[in-house]
């Protein structure tokens, strides 16, 4: 089992909830801020927790420009990946958009365009 946090925009909160319930339903643990933050919470530390404990980040691209917290993020796990922690970045098409130039050769899982291969494509990844 695999600790995966779904970093995404709250315009594509939908779409990344049904991402992340698919994931959690091939039995990883899955971080999605709607699930584990709470009323009360402090989001930077609900947030920081779920970053500390990930294996993957699920970097989900928007039509929309990326978001301060989503940039936060992706950078975060790029510099523990390029510090040598176990961690990984696994971009995701979710509803268009591109990736920021220092990703673009990272191949992604496009499910705009075929969500049942995007999903497999990316599943196959988590180990």
């Amino acid at each position: 089992m695999a600790h995966v946090f779904i970093s995404h925009r709250k315009t594509d909160a939908e779409l990344a909830e049904k991402l992340g319930t698919e994931i959690r339903n091939a039995g990883h643990e899955v971080w999605f801020d709607e699930w584990k933050i709470d009323v009360g919470d402090s989001i930077v530390e609900r947030v920081n927790e779920g970053l500390e404990r990930l294996n993957y980040l699920v970097l989900c691209y928007s039509a929309s420009e990326m978001s301060p917290w989503v940039n936060q993020e992706w950078m975060s796990v790029l510099a523990r990946q390029l510090s040598g922690h176990g961690v990984k970045i696994l971009p995701v098409l979710l509803s268009g958009g591109k990736p920021p130039a220092i990703l673009a050769d990272i191949k992604y899982a496009d499910l705009t365009k075929d969500w049942s291969k995007g999903l497999s494509d990316l599943l196959r990844a988590i180990k």
